[in-house]
């Protein structure tokens, strides 16, 4: 999945602090809002999902309740191990058996774990290391947007060079 971020351009002027911390950075500044991110509600059908995820473009897509709460992220892997599960062949796998399934059957919980608003940057790294993006939720466990990976190690080259 590639995410990219009109932010992108102005991590340079984040303020990086003191050399070796990035303490008093806040994520916010490489939010990338919930209004401009693709993202699927669980109660939706796998077959609505799977037209989402695919208009969007993305290999993975945050997928929230009617709440506005992160419940996590389905990926194009999770439809297709799901549509082949119980012995399913793929010829077998109709558009009508994808209107019945809803898409939080799908969802591997915890796989994708969000972070809070207040996360420093080093844990937003550490969570970037295994996902192209890092959800974002705010002290309700609303989902608020993400932060894409391309952004983090953006901010750290820039770091390093500062520092350097």
């Amino acid at each position: 999945m590639l995410l990219t971020s009109r932010r992108s351009s102005r991590i340079g002027d984040y303020g990086l602090g003191k050399p070796g911390r990035s303490i008093g950075v806040n994520i916010a500044l490489f939010l990338m809002p919930k209004a401009e991110v693709s993202y699927l509600r669980d109660t939706m059908t796998v077959r609505q999902g799977l037209e989402k995820l695919h208009r969007s473009g993305f290999a993975a897509i945050p997928v929230i309740d009617d709440e506005d709460r992160y419940v996590g992220v389905v990926s194009e892997g999770d439809f297709l191990w799901r549509m082949l599960e119980n012995g399913n062949e793929i010829p077998d796998v109709t558009l009508k058996s994808l209107e019945q399934m809803p898409v939080h059957d799908i969802i591997q919980l915890g796989k994708v774990k969000a972070v809070c608003i207040d996360t420093d940057m080093e844990e937003l790294l550490e969570q970037a290391q295994n996902q192209n993006f890092v959800p974002v939720i705010d002290d309700r466990n609303a989902f608020i947007g993400l932060v894409t990976r391309r952004d983090i190690i953006r901010y750290f080259m820039e770091k390093s060079r500062k520092e350097s």
